[in-house]
């Protein structure tokens, strides 16, 4: 077996996250499965935001991955998807779902996203949050009809609160996924990143995102709420960690200067705690 493909060695890459509370408390193959997507959207993610390497490398990169999981899904030499390998088969996971997170990862690597329009968003957000939900809900052991639906609704509000928690990270390295409908609208040229997101009216505009994810996880918490199958503590821990990252934001606002908020782990293990007893 690949050294990096064992259990504790995807345990190990997870450890730092925000995710780790809400898959630890799985049972173990659906808690290391986990491990296992997060791993593969590290590896492709890291690929995406690699700030040193050219664009045709990178893709090039994104390309030896998707040709690592057809390989997978006709039962040829797995290569670097070797990490995902036990997941797919114990869990019926869709190829077509890796190979939309690749896509989402190559939409960053084919030129720094700026202002794009919401169709754009919104696509980017299925590919790069919602698709991993669809590969986790299949690990949860959801029935397909819910399932979708609070990968959809969940995966896009996570994304967009990541946005919303990025927005001078990802200016420095020249993306701002802002949609060009909303600075527009607020007043803002679409100049440079620096620029943008240096405008005090991008308050505006971020709250008007920031109404579009309450949407999404007041949809998420409805499906939640009906108490469907599957083990679900890992997406209500995340609808209520990232829930309160989007309150905290939007009581001190987005104008410039921001400071960021991040996700208290406390907060994620007490969370955690409330959720286990309430099953």
């Amino acid at each position: 077996m690949n050294p990096k493909a064992t259990p504790g060695a995807l345990q190990a890459q997870v450890a730092g996250s925000s995710f780790y509370a809400g898959m630890r408390v799985l049972p173990k193959a659906r808690r290391e499965a986990m491990y296992a997507v997060y791993a593969f959207c590290r590896a492709v993610d890291d690929i995406a935001d690699d700030q040193q390497g050219d664009r045709a490398g990178r893709a090039a990169a994104l390309d030896a991955w998707r040709a690592d999981i057809d390989s997978l899904y006709a039962g040829g030499p797995a290569g670097q998807a070797a990490i995902v390998a036990e997941a797919v088969h114990r869990f019926h996971l869709d190829r077509a779902d890796f190979h939309a997170v690749i896509d989402g990862m190559a939409t960053d690597v084919a030129g720094d996203v700026r202002w794009p329009t919401m169709a754009e968003l919104d696509l980017y957000c299925d590919r790069v949050a919602s698709a991993v939900g669809r590969l986790s809900v299949r690990i949860f052991g959801m029935d397909e009809a819910p399932g979708i639906a609070l990968a959809w609704h969940l995966g896009r509000a996570l994304q967009l609160t990541n946005i919303l928690r990025d927005i001078d990270e990802d200016a420095a390295i020249g993306r701002v996924y802002l949609p060009a409908e909303l600075l527009e609208g607020a007043g803002i040229a679409l100049t440079t990143p620096e620029r943008v997101v240096a405008d005090p009216r991008i308050d505006a505009t971020a709250r008007a995102l920031s109404a579009e994810a309450r949407g999404h996880y007041a949809q998420a918490r409805a499906i939640l709420a009906k108490r469907p199958r599957g083990n679900l503590i890992a997406p209500r821990l995340m609808a209520a960690a990232y829930g309160k990252v989007l309150d905290r934001m939007e009581a001190v606002g987005w104008k410039p200067p921001r400071a960021r908020i991040r996700v208290s782990k406390v907060g994620l293990l007490w969370t955690v705690l409330r959720l286990s007893l309430a099953r």
